[in-house]
């Protein structure tokens, strides 16, 4: 699993100029692999770089960063592909949230990022995402009963004092 990041046009509907794109991830240091996939190493780790295609036609680089428990790759990348992104006049879209990105106050790019790390961690099983016991670090101690978990108590109690209020009424007519 990981986290993608897309560079893409600034307008919608205009052609991607993935050569352009491409110049640029080669000067920052891009190469191709012997298995022909594409890298941009970074400080922190690699991300992989892919082609989005619709209809034969490229219309945007994908950057596909891994989840792991260190959201310092995540930061380089968002920094590095903003100004890549801005030098090449395409935008920085993360596709999960939906919304184009500056580089910067980008938090919840990593809220987003640090979710889909836990998930993959603790439910994919993913190993060098986040697991149970970086998300356990992350929590700030017991914080008593859950919303649901409270409403269920109360709905309960309030059907109890319901019984014995109605339990008490029915034997004192019928004692009486």
């Amino acid at each position: 699993m990981r986290y993608e990041l897309l560079l893409q046009t600034m307008t919608p509907g205009t052609p991607y100029e993935a050569a352009r794109v491409d110049a640029l991830l080669s000067e920052r240091g891009a190469v191709v692999r012997p298995d022909g996939v594409r890298r941009w190493p970074f400080k922190s780790g690699d991300v992989d770089i892919g082609e989005l295609r619709e209809g034969g036609q490229v219309v945007a680089t994908e950057l596909r960063v891994p989840l792991s428990d260190r959201p310092d790759l995540m930061r380089e990348v968002i920094e590095a592909a903003a100004a890549l992104a801005t030098e090449a006049g395409a935008r920085l879209v993360d596709p999960q949230l939906g919304r184009a990105l500056n580089g910067k106050g980008d938090a919840g790019v990593m809220e987003q990022y640090a979710r889909t790390a836990r998930y993959a961690g603790e439910v994919a099983g993913v190993p060098e995402a986040l697991g149970a016991s970086s998300y356990a670090q992350e929590t700030q101690g017991a914080r008593g009963f859950q919303p649901t978990t409270r409403m269920l108590l109360i709905a309960v109690g309030i059907f109890v004092v319901l019984y014995l209020v109605v339990d008490s009424l029915v034997s004192q007519l019928g004692g009486a």
